[in-house]
């Protein structure tokens, strides 16, 4: 399992899973005073971006870690472009949300409400634009709640997607739900039994098929939506639920893993369809975490291996940029907040663009100069 620990890069990460379990702050972290609410880069694309929250209810299964629920219930966060340009900006997360998630990681070097201060650039509830979009699933680390990926999903929706961010209940810190009831890592209590992450991430494509089931019938702005371009992208465990996605669900075009060990299992026949690994050091060919060695040699079909050179396990979600909010100074030689911001929205985007729009990204198909922490390690 993955050792969470309140250090410096944002809550870095002891590469052994793609799973957390809470530990204890490291004796050689650097605090400072907190430099007050964090505020998120701005998004890079054309478009204004709205967000709204759907709750939905999936009766033909129970949840798979509270017995006591007939039915599995997700929280599932909607990004799109829109016209709107003023109101209200969407929060980040509740007061509640972001003291169970420091408490979980062991952040005390600020008050425990602090990341519900965050300042996000989605406006609330604002009326969808555009037609034809295609969409793009995003499914956040264990014990993350989906708005750790808000960076990446506002960037996504101000280039013309819609972003359906999925909170898998349980599996996360806290989920809030409209009446009030805050679900709570069940999940934490057994991510130490055998078989643990493959039961994960089948638990999690089921969600993301039923959410493709149902939003339709649930958000107002799905004629938007063109429902032949889906893609899913996933960080740690999230990233390994994207493979597992595609492999029960057709409608699920292609894929990318950002840093997480890969549990489902791709026949040996091969896999054909587009596949992208975006990892930090650990995930060299050879490396520590040999899954995507495994998992290389059976994508038949277009595929990347990318590894951002400093980046750590949270460098892809917005775990860095919030570090300065929480007086967590970064380590040296760890890869700057905006600049892993920066270079995990350039790629996903170029790699959705590629195959969800049919437009060219060269960007993919060697290392660049203008991003040279990003390396090609197999071809």
């Amino acid at each position: 399992m993955r050792h969470l620990l309140a250090v410096a890069a944002g809550l870095a990460v002891l590469a052994a899973s793609a799973c957390s379990v809470p530990a204890p702050p490291r004796s050689d972290a650097v605090s400072a005073a907190p430099a007050g609410p964090a505020v998120l880069p701005a998004p890079t694309g054309a478009h204004p971006v709205g967000t709204t929250v759907l709750y939905l209810k999936d009766t033909s299964r129970p949840d798979p870690w509270n017995l006591d629920a007939g039915a599995r219930e997700l929280k599932v966060t909607l990004w799109y472009p829109t016209e709107q340009r003023d109101g209200r900006r969407a929060p980040y997360m509740t007061p509640e949300e972001s003291e169970l998630l420091l408490k979980g990681t062991g952040i005390a070097s600020a008050p425990y409400d602090t990341l519900s201060k965050t300042r996000t650039n989605a406006i609330k509830d604002a009326e969808p634009t555009g037609r034809r979009l295609p969409l793009v699933v995003l499914s956040p680390g264990f014990t993350k709640p989906v708005s750790t990926l808000t960076s990446l999903a506002e960037d996504l929706a101000s280039r013309g997607y819609v972003v359906a961010g999925i909170d898998h209940t349980y599996e996360s810190y806290a989920t809030t739900f409209p009446d009030g009831r805050i679900a709570e890592c069940l999940a934490c209590d057994s991510n130490s039994d055998p078989g643990f992450g493959a039961g994960v991430v089948t638990g999690r494509a089921a969600d993301v098929s039923f959410v493709l089931d149902r939003l339709p019938a649930t958000w107002d702005g799905s004629d938007r939506i063109d429902r032949s371009r889906v893609a899913m992208v996933g960080q740690s465990i999230g990233g390994s639920s994207a493979m597992a996605a595609m492999l029960e669900d057709p409608r699920v075009r292609a894929g990318i893993d950002m840093d997480g060990t890969a549990y489902a299992r791709i026949p040996k026949s091969g896999f054909s369809r587009p596949f992208m690994f975006l990892g930090s050091a650990q995930h060299v060919p050879g490396g520590p975490a040999p899954t995507w060695d495994r998992d290389w040699k059976l994508l038949t079909g277009w595929k990347r291996w990318i590894v951002l050179s400093g980046a750590e396990h949270q460098s892809f979600t917005d775990t860095p940029l919030l570090s300065d909010a929480l007086g967590i100074k970064p380590l040296p030689g760890v890869l700057p907040a905006a600049r892993a911001a920066e270079l995990t929205r350039t790629y996903v985007a170029a790699f959705l663009d590629q195959h969800l729009k049919s437009q060219r990204r060269f960007l993919l198909d060697e290392p660049s100069a203008r991003y040279p922490e990003a390396g090609f390690p197999a071809q």
